[in-house]
């Protein structure tokens, strides 16, 4: 059995650090969104152990890639369940459009994918429910590939309420070109800690006006930023010259590296797209325009 599978990236629309919890685990509330940003797997069940290739040189091929642990780790839990072998062997091929690093949830969304495809070559044996426990033990942002929509995410970011009345929008992305490590954000992230505002507790939807209005998303916000911009300070340049080339307000995504601005009008996200490559011939900056999906259930 051969799949052939798109896994999509994620924004985080809004971050908020709550807590922290005794394991040194941080506490959060997001609004996590799936944009049509995609990388490319196709994964057949076949010959014997697990292989990876991936397009990309700074994606591991062995058993540090998360999508490696993803079928070893189904692969376990179902021997303990079923007492069985799921399959003698996997191949995988990886073709990243993702960035790496770039806090838009690539490899987290690769493994959801490969944990999905997995339980579906097996007749799912596993409920959405299991499989998300099974892909929170890989990373925080794992269930929320596998929940596969939008979604308001506290705890660690397993916690997941389906946010069902997201407008129609599209997010105009900026990769800056250097790693963001997720350890190091948080590790320098200031002492005290805060909570978003109770509209944006109780309601969520109040922060995303609805319609083609201006594009101003004045209540958005990331509790990680400052600490990313500080160990990485392109991310603070690259965010001051975003916003003032497309002239409106500019968000960093999970522990960055990434950057977006939102758009209700996709003319208007055109042409912020055509601002930003003008203005960047040659750089080691990438840019994309997506559309920020209500739902991908789709493997």
């Amino acid at each position: 059995m051969t799949l052939t599978l798109a896994p999509p990236a994620k924004l985080n629309l809004f971050l908020y650090v709550t807590g922290k919890r005794p394991d040194g685990f941080h506490e959060l509330y997001s609004l996590m969104v799936p944009v049509d940003l995609r990388d490319r797997m196709r994964v057949a069940f076949e010959g014997e152990g697990i292989c990876i290739s991936c397009s990309h040189p700074d994606v591991p091929e062995d058993s540090r890639n998360l999508v490696w642990k993803a079928a070893d780790i189904f692969s376990r839990r179902y021997r303990e369940k079923n007492a069985g072998v799921p399959y003698k062997g996997v191949r995988v091929e990886l073709e990243k459009n993702i960035p790496v690093g770039g806090g838009l949830g690539g490899g987290s969304s690769d493994a959801a994918a490969m944990l999905t495809a997995a339980n579906r070559h097996m007749s799912e044996p596993f409920s959405n429910s299991e499989l998300m426990d099974i892909g929170l033990s890989l990373g925080a942002d794992v269930p929320f590939f596998i929940h596969g929509g939008a979604a308001y995410a506290a705890g660690v970011g397993e916690r997941l309420t389906p946010c069902t009345d997201l407008p129609d929008i599209y997010a105009l992305i900026c990769c800056p070109g250097v790693f963001s490590s997720t350890a190091q954000v948080f590790k320098n992230l200031d002492n005290g800690l805060t909570l978003p505002p109770n509209y944006i507790m109780n309601t969520g939807s109040n922060v995303l006006p609805k319609g083609q209005g201006p594009d101003m998303w004045d209540t958005l916000h990331n509790d990680l930023e400052g600490p990313a911009s500080r160990l990485y300070p392109v991310i603070g340049a690259t965010k001051e010259e975003m916003a003032f080339l497309l002239k409106q307000p500019v968000f960093m995504s999970g522990s960055g590296s990434s950057l977006f601005a939102l758009f209700s009008d996709h003319g208007r996200a055109e042409s912020g797209l055509d601002t930003l490559t003008r203005a960047w011939p040659g750089s080691t900056k990438r840019v994309f325009l997506a559309r920020v999906m209500h739902n991908d259930r789709r493997v």
